[in-house]
């Protein structure tokens, strides 16, 4: 009985995948939507999802496959997506009719995950609209100015270490996550953490944990998106729930006493708590660089938020600040290493400014123009963004994908994926993409950069070894820097090694 029983279910779900997969095409043709062929569950995602190629590739070998149309099919494991293919289209989807399209994609149902699923990023409707205006008065330029002291006290950290570690190999992935986790306990959780003394502390340790995307972690990801009630079935959590609650009770137990006792610190938890009882206000005279504030800025929040829910933001920001600024800081390292004139104008730039200021001072760190187009560059050759995606909310007509063709009609529940890495190296908008070259941002020339074909995800630290070391390349440098098939994750095949020469 139970081998029929085996039997019945394996030839069902067979019969289910190969169904599916027919109906997806058959969906696409009807509707004149172009797409390169996919595979029955893994779509077109087959070579990430066996750690062959990075998904940036995979993405990318979709939008070079069909460069006259403005969008395409992407499948994702099972799951069909509209690839956004044209920057003025991106423009319309995420700015000019963002009110179709206000939601992400749910990863983590709020049951299996109340960590993730409570996040402003996973938040739904109004929900994610009242969540978003509460936060905007946390995320003003003068706000984030009262962090800058507790950046710069967690930079000697990374600089006594390379000091002690000086014309030796040294393996930057590992400094620079160090260095980004420290940052993060510190303006997140109020914590002071040496992962270069400490280097098996509990804190760093939760970062890596939830850093790593395992193959099991991934098939866990596409059954929450597909079949979510699964999870909730046989209670399966997408993350280490050891790990998860080491984070959250550092953050209850950070506000009750805070709470209690009436200390306050510049951090996150701080500004979140008293954001969250209406305490924070929007400066009209602010400008606010973040991008958190313009959407809302005319929207008051009344919702009365519950510590879980605080706890939720503060978790959010750890885990995706720790991942996006790491990665960008260490392969913007790896190219530097490669790349010493870049190098040395960079040096040469904030020599200058040290002469002239001392000490960075927030109020003065728009002087370093071409450490900002150093970041920039970073950025563009290798951002941790990927594609943005959306979720449809309200019914809305696409154009035509190509002349000729026919509008094309998205229904609530479609999801959407704007490309940014594939933009980013697009020879049409930026000459020589494989090229490190920080003067695409400089003057002029970031003016003529076409509107929404650069699309980061945000803006690394501003914090610079280059003042104190030449960063010079070693054996185990790869040149060129070259994509490590890592799932989401943005880092150099074979890591990213250098060695620091202390200037003269």
């Amino acid at each position: 009985m139970f081998i029929e029983l085996c039997v019945f279910l394996t030839s069902a779900f067979t019969l289910y995948v190969l169904y599916n997969h027919t109906r997806l095409k058959n969906f696409f043709n009807e509707n004149g939507v172009k797409y390169k062929p996919f595979y029955p569950i893994l779509g077109n995602t087959l070579q990430s999802t066996i750690k062959q190629k990075h998904l940036v590739e995979e993405i990318d070998e979709v939008y070079r496959a069909f460069p006259n149309e403005k969008y395409v099919a992407f499948v994702e494991g099972a799951i069909p997506h509209l690839l956004i293919r044209d920057p003025d289209l991106i423009k319309a989807i995420t700015v000019k009719d963002f009110d179709h399209f206000v939601d992400h994609k749910g990863f983590f149902p709020v049951d299996i995950e109340p960590l993730f699923g409570n996040s402003v990023f996973m938040m739904k409707g109004e929900r994610w609209h009242d969540m978003r205006s509460t936060l905007s008065p946390a995320f003003t330029s003068s706000k984030m100015k009262l962090m800058m002291p507790l950046m710069l006290e967690i930079s000697n950290n990374i600089v006594e270490y390379i000091k002690d570690h000086v014309e030796k190999e040294i393996d930057i992935d590992d400094v620079i996550r160090r260095y980004t986790n420290d940052v993060i306990a510190s303006t997140a959780f109020g914590l002071q953490v040496n992962s270069f003394k400490d280097r098996n502390n509990e804190f760093y340790k939760a970062g890596q944990e939830f850093s790593k995307v395992p193959f099991h972690k991934r098939v866990l990801f596409m059954i929450a998106m597909l079949w979510p009630a699964v999870l909730k079935i046989f209670q399966i959590s997408l993350f280490p729930k050891k790990t998860a609650t080491f984070l959250s009770n550092i953050i209850f137990s950070t506000m009750a006493y805070r709470e209690k006792s009436g200390i306050k610190r510049p951090d996150m938890i701080q500004l979140l708590m008293e954001a969250s009882k209406g305490f924070l206000k929007m400066e009209k005279s602010e400008d606010d660089d973040t991008g958190m504030a313009p959407i809302v800025r005319d929207h008051r929040s009344t919702t009365k938020w519950t510590p879980d829910e605080l706890a939720s933001q503060v978790f959010i920001f750890f885990i995706a600040g720790f991942e996006s600024s790491a990665s960008t800081l260490v392969l913007c390292l790896h190219e530097l290493a490669l790349n010493y004139e870049v190098q040395d104008k960079l040096y040469q730039e904030i020599k200058n400014y040290k002469e002239k200021n001392g000490k960075l001072v927030f109020e003065k760190i728009n002087e370093l123009n071409y450490l900002d187009c150093v970041l920039n560059e970073a950025l563009r050759k290798w951002s941790v963004a990927i594609a943005l995606d959306r979720m449809c909310t309200k019914t809305y007509e696409l154009p035509p994908p190509r002349e000729g063709g026919k509008p094309y009609t998205i229904q609530p529940g479609d999801l959407l994926l704007c490309t940014v890495n594939s933009l980013h190296m697009d020879p049409q908008y930026f000459p020589d993409p494989k090229a490190f070259n920080p003067d695409r941002f400089l003057g002029e020339n970031k003016y003529k950069i076409k509107p929404f074909t650069f699309l980061p995800f945000g803006a690394g630290p501003r914090n610079c070894i280059v003042a104190n070391f030449v960063i010079q390349k070693c054996v185990k440098t790869k040149n060129p820097a070259e994509l490590a098939p890592l799932d989401i994750i943005i880092s150099a095949k074979g890591g990213s090694w250098a060695k620091f020469v202390p200037r003269s």
